[in-house]
């Protein structure tokens, strides 16, 4: 890890002496600086840093330890759970295995890990005083050194052991410990430098033999070693031959080496950035200082995190230098309104209102090519390259030199504003407040002569494969002008820019950027472009399409990448959102691209690299090495709130009773550009999708329901590398008593007890009723009986008396005689059926077989011209069904054998699994149409009744008849009706083919 070290004593001997001036420029072309000295929680002279696997960035201070997730700083008064030994940090140290070491400045050393706390002190052998820094051994072993001595920790020990005269190191303080890369062990002490080889037991001395503080390996394995005061030594094992005294090659009191070799070097007032071999004109140093925004004077620390970002420490906060994907041209005075335009010779020709004509490349340098104040630049097809302004324009020969044509009269004064050339290689210029022109045979042709083409400024002109001319208006206009016809399109051929701003050839297609945003012209009509997300694309005055294909724009928002396979998806669906890259101010971008002039404000060399020009700053940006961020960041939920209280971010937390808000903070460790770390969430239960949160770093739900939750976060650095594990937290929302099963449970037997004495009272009300009921019904049935027995068969019984009377009177074996003794019997009968029905009305009995009942009837009335037929196994019919049926077929057999005159009537009964059917059928006189349609004789009601009684039991009753063709009566019950305990079967019978199996679903 990169050295820090203390700066005890350093201010009275840097006082002591002032730090030289260096006449260098400042870092902000490579590096994106930050400085922090007291905004959002920064602490203050700031001694060491140290990052944990986690991502966090600890910071220890005076003031206590502080972690930085890359926006806000929190103050560390318990880590994991456990309180500080103590507040007064000095020494930082993360070890292999992820344990984070904090030393105390009055001494002693905790250690964190795994939620626990070790505390090494004075009486563990950890030497007494300030732990200044502490270092971790190829075996896993610590160092610490103290102000009184170094002490060592082997791997798995739990005493420290004290380090010194037995192995030739003196006892006094110690600065810092430093493992080579080829395993050489270097300590700084108070009075010099010590050294051990691998396997060796003694330290010995190492040259230059002098009071040093700070040490460091450069890449070559060269170690050099800071005095403390303003001088850096390479440090020996032993005295060049001769041995010369000392001699110090650079300055500054302590030093760090980052992953590309640059040397950073540490002074009072300064921070210096140094490229290899260090030392002489090679080195190129750059400084940034107090005047540049360094956070405050005396720097004390220096680190690189695992994302390549160097972080300072001074005595006034803390700085972050980040390498930026754009450079800016480094020049004494900024630039006033450039323009830029590719050099055959590769980099960049850059011009304004100032400053003369000079070339640029890629590290800074440049020539003057010639004084001239620059509005408009223009390549063309034959690499000629052209300048102009209010005065004349220029033409750049073979040979370098530049040939000025002066402006004729009628434009002097007048800004160029765009040029180009045509296919006969007539030059077309836009004159600010004048027009366009076309130069022919040195004339210049207010729009070429031509008609149509739009009043106003055209701010960009471009001539494409074909030869045609094309000129970007304002007020959203496009003029085609192809050879003596201009055609003008705007929002009625789909273009919808405001003031065109920039024009792009691209093979048989057009690009155009504007006020409003970027459209293409596909042959016929231009088509707007929709860009994905929130950010728009506004003010474009920039195109380039790089060689692999990717569409380069720069606005007024900054500069935009299209991949190439989304600008071959955008020619597919114009309507699809367009996805794109963006880079700003954070890449580097100082500044907006220009909205008027010089335009366009973006090219390309010949070197590929893309050239920006803003208002007072001109970047490059190489498309091929673009600096990505591999490292997907580490997830950390930092807190949970519910209603007014805060708790920590705890798996398995349970929340009281009641809860039903949350807010859940969580951040991204990516500290590089923090600003870009985008979010998505998810609390399963609720989300049914992942929501896109964008750079907002808490999650907020409210109206949520006791239960179990688990929620879900994902984020993604700057480069869209997304950290698809994430964080988990599982959370629980206590219910209140009345929100329980339990409760549930019990108001449901509650409901069902209440149902069921609503369900039992009234059942007892209706017994009551029906009890009621009864008892007026057997009264009146009691009263009809005695009617009935008393009248009716009293008088029946008189008539048969008399008529057995009447019959002894006949001759035996007379016709007359016999027919009489069978009417008798029927009488008899009838009698007898009379009888029972009384007793029914007075007591209910179980009756005979149905069809057996009036079969004999049947035989009684009808003697030799009755036949009966029983088809299925006769069943017992519901009492009431039977009573109805009975009544219905004896009417019929009775009006056969009174009115047809038939010679045979038939009784068809057939017990069927689904109905009972029953048939009476004569071959008799038949009846007339008004008989069968019940409207007979008056106060003759047989058929009228059996269609009653018919009606009544929900049966089927059909009457056929006519003149001379018999009668039948058809009857028809369903089995559900017929038959006891048929109405449940019924029922499954209706309800089985809604459940229709696989195969008939299929």
């Amino acid at each position: 890890m990169p050295p820090s070290h203390a700066r005890l004593g350093l201010l009275l001997v840097v006082l002591l002496h002032p730090l030289m001036a260096w006449a260098s420029s400042h870092l902000l072309t490579e590096y994106a600086h930050t400085a922090w000295h007291g905004q959002r929680g920064a602490p203050a002279d700031v001694v060491q840093f140290a990052q944990t696997p986690d991502g966090w960035l600890w910071v220890s201070s005076p003031h206590g330890l502080f972690r930085f997730d890359g926006l806000d700083f929190e103050r560390m008064d318990s880590v994991q759970g456990h309180r500080l030994h103590s507040t007064n940090t000095l020494g930082l140290l993360v070890t292999r295995d992820g344990r984070l070491w904090v030393g105390d400045r009055f001494g002693g050393i905790s250690v964190f890990s795994a939620g626990r706390m070790r505390v090494f002190r004075e009486a563990d052998g950890l030497p007494p005083g300030a732990v200044m820094t502490m270092a971790e051994a190829p075996d896993g072993g610590v160092w610490a050194a103290t102000s009184t001595g170094l002490g060592y920790l082997a791997a798995g020990a739990s005493r420290f052991r004290r380090v010194g005269t037995a192995e030739g190191l003196p006892v006094t303080r110690t600065r810092q410990v430093l493992y080579g890369r080829d395993g050489r062990q270097w300590v700084s002490v108070e009075g010099g430098i010590y050294f051990r080889d691998p396997g060796a037991a003694r330290y010995r001395r190492a040259w230059p033999y002098l009071d040093m503080m700070a040490i460091a390996e450069a890449p070559d394995g060269t170690i050099w070693g800071s005095d403390g005061i303003d001088k850096h030594y390479r440090v020996l094992t032993a005295p060049p031959p001769g041995n010369p005294p000392p001699r110090a090659e650079l300055g500054g009191n302590g030093a760090l080496f980052d992953r590309d070799g640059n040397m950073w070097i540490l002074k009072v007032d300064a921070l210096e950035r140094r490229r290899a071999p260090y030392v002489g004109p090679a080195a190129r140093p750059q400084q940034l200082t107090r005047t540049n925004g360094l956070s405050g004077p005396l720097i004390q620390s220096i680190f690189e995190d695992r994302e390549g970002n160097i972080w300072v420490g001074t005595s006034a906060g803390l700085d972050r230098l980040r390498r930026t994907r754009l450079r800016t041209v480094p020049v004494d005075t900024a630039f006033d309104r450039p323009g830029v335009i590719a050099d055959d010779r590769g980099g960049v020709i850059i011009g304004d209102s100032r400053k003369p004509l000079r070339r640029h490349d890629a590290d800074g340098a440049g020539e003057t090519l010639g004084p001239m104040e620059l509005s408009a630049a223009y390549r063309a097809p034959d690499g000629t390259l052209w300048f102009a302004n209010h005065q004349a324009r220029w033409r750049r020969t073979a040979s370098g030199t530049l040939l000025r044509l002066p402006h004729p009269a009628q434009v002097t004064g007048h800004d160029t504003q765009a040029m180009v050339t045509d296919r006969q290689g007539r030059m077309w210029m836009s004159m600010a407040r004048v027009g366009l022109f076309q130069i022919r045979d040195g004339e210049w042709h207010r729009n070429g002569g031509l008609p149509g083409l739009p009043d106003g400024l055209a701010l960009a002109l471009a001539c494409d494969g074909a030869g045609r001319v094309w000129a970007a208006y304002l007020r959203n206009r496009i003029a085609m002008i192809d050879g003596d016809s201009v055609r003008v399109f705007d929002r009625a051929a789909g273009l919808d820019l405001g003031n065109v701003q920039a024009l792009l050839v691209d093979g048989t297609r057009i690009w155009a950027g504007g006020q409003n945003g970027l459209a293409w012209y596909d042959g016929q009509r231009w088509h707007g472009v929709t860009p994905a997300g929130q950010q728009p694309l506004r003010g474009i005055s920039g195109l380039v399409r790089t060689p692999d294909g990717d569409l380069w724009l720069h606005g007024s928002d900054g500069i935009s990448r299209i991949a190439a396979t989304d600008v071959a998806r955008l020619w597919r669906a114009p309507a699809r959102p367009l996805p794109y890259e963006r880079f700003d101010a954070l890449d580097g971008l100082v500044g907006s691209a220009e909205q008027l002039r010089p335009l366009p404000s973006m090219a390309r060399s010949t070197d590929g690299r893309l050239w920006f020009a803003t208002a007072s700053e001109v970047a490059t940006l190489d498309p091929a090495r673009i600096p990505r961020n591999a490292l997907a960041p580490p997830v950390q939920l930092l807190s949970v709130r519910s209603g007014d209280v805060a708790y920590p971010a705890r798996d398995g937390l349970r929340l009281p009773a009641g809860s039903r808000d949350l807010q859940i903070r969580y951040t991204a460790l990516s500290l590089a550009v923090p600003e870009r770390a985008r979010f998505r969430y998810r609390l399963d239960g609720v989300d049914e999708r992942w929501q896109e949160a964008g750079s907002r770093r808490e999650a907020i739900y409210t109206n949520l329901r006791p239960g179990r939750y688990r929620f879900r976060v994902m984020a993604a650095n700057e480069d869209g590398v997304w950290n698809e594990s994430g964080a988990t937290l599982h959370l629980v929302f206590l219910p209140r008593f009345v929100e329980t099963t339990l409760f549930a449970v019990l108001m449901v037997l509650l409901a069902v007890a209440l149902l069921g004495g609503l369900y039992l009272l009234r059942v007892r009300r209706l017994t009551v009723r029906m009890v009621d009921l009864m008892h007026e019904r057997l009264a009146e049935r009691e009263r009809i009986a005695r009617g009935l027995h008393d009248t009716l068969l009293q008088s029946v019984q008189g008539l048969i008396m008399l008529f057995d009377q009447q019959v002894r009177k006949l001759p035996v074996g007379s016709t007359e005689r016999d027919k009489l003794e069978q009417t008798l019997d029927l009488a008899d009968a009838l009698m007898i059926e009379g009888r029972d029905c009384i007793t029914d009305l007075r007591a209910a009995s179980e009756p005979a077989e149905l069809g057996q009942a009036l079969t004999q009837y049947g035989h009684v009335l009808l003697q030799e011209r009755f036949a009966a037929s029983i088809h299925g196994k006769p069943r017992t019919v519901c009492p009431k069904v039977r009573a109805e049926v009975h009544a219905i077929a004896r009417e019929a057999l009775f009006n056969a054998s009174r009115h047809a005159r038939a010679n045979l009537v038939e009784l068809i009964m057939d017990y069927r699994a689904d109905r009972l059917v029953v048939l009476v059928r004569d071959d008799g006189c038949g009846m007339a149409p008004a008989m069968v349609a019940g409207a007979g004789q008056p106060r003759h009601f047989g058929i009228v009744g059996m269609h009653e009684r018919a009606a009544a039991i929900g049966a089927v009753c059909r009457l056929d008849s006519a003149p001379g063709k018999g009668t039948s009566v058809y009857l028809e019950i369903a089995a559900e009706a017929a038959y006891p305990g048929r109405r449940s079967a019924a029922l499954f019978n209706r309800l089985r083919p809604r459940s229709r199996t696989p195969a008939q679903v299929a």
